[in-house]
């Protein structure tokens, strides 16, 4: 391989899209996502700058993430930067009358999923005492807003299991990194609000949000930092945010 290794998760949309084209100049990239036309799609694309390869799994699927990771071939093992970017948010409810399914996603895909890569990549960091893992998290994980209970809670559980691999991981010299970003205007709402376009859209309004390339420009920094320099912890808000719950808009 020309390039090192990089793992992106949730690549085929929002931050993890934008982490994707940002790397390539400097990375090899292995693309994981759900959809396989916006998978192929962006590896077309990319393709032309840089080696691609891509694997199609739900990263709730405990079975298809070590199946795809494992077995990939023996020249796209040597992963260099995992970057955990698949998570979502369902509903926006009161505890007293949240949906357990809601709940069981949230879980799943923030807390288990992100687990479950990690967990297939970072035996080969160890064997290598080599590697760079960057933990998309959220300001969410960083304080409780109304009616965030079990979203916040896994973005708490994000933020316990990035510090927990800094010290686990720290004698064999891998670094770990936490980006937790605000308001950034991707899909997320319109998961987050199952396909009321109207309301998601009104997240976004009357203030200037964080792009998913601001996020990508920031993952792209942490990994280039030299080899003896970790950016453990970061908070990336737009300008007009200075809380979970406090945003300047415009009348």
């Amino acid at each position: 391989m020309s390039k090192p290794i990089a793992l992106i998760t949730g690549a085929t949309s929002g931050i993890g899209w934008s982490t994707a084209k940002t790397l390539a100049d400097r990375y090899a990239l292995i693309l994981c996502g759900r959809r396989a036309e916006r998978l192929q799609s962006l590896s077309e694309e990319l393709s032309k700058v840089t080696q691609v390869t891509t694997l199609q799994f739900d990263v709730r699927d405990k079975e298809a993430v070590f199946q795809s990771i494992e077995g990939l071939p023996a020249e796209w093992q040597a992963i260099e930067v995992l970057v955990n970017n698949a998570g979502n948010a369902h509903g926006l409810d009161p505890i007293q009358s949240g949906n357990i399914d809601d709940w069981d996603a949230m879980i799943d895909i923030n807390v288990k999923g992100l687990l479950y890569v990690s967990k297939a990549v970072i035996s080969g960091m160890t064997n290598r005492k080599k590697g760079h893992i960057v933990n998309i998290g959220s300001i969410a994980g960083k304080e409780v807003y109304p009616n965030g209970n079990v979203y916040c809670a896994s973005k708490h559980a994000v933020d316990a299991i990035n510090n927990g691999m800094r010290i686990d991981l720290n004698p064999f010299g891998i670094r770990v990194t936490s980006i937790n970003p605000g308001l950034v205007e991707t899909e997320f709402s319109d998961v987050r609000f199952k396909g009321d376009s109207e309301r998601a859209d009104s997240v976004y309004k009357g203030y200037a949000p964080l792009k998913p390339e601001d996020v990508a420009d920031v993952v792209d920094f942490v990994v280039s930092r030299p080899a003896h320099v970790t950016l453990s912890d970061i908070i990336l808000l737009p300008t007009a945010q200075a809380s979970s719950t406090i945003v300047k808009k415009a009348p």
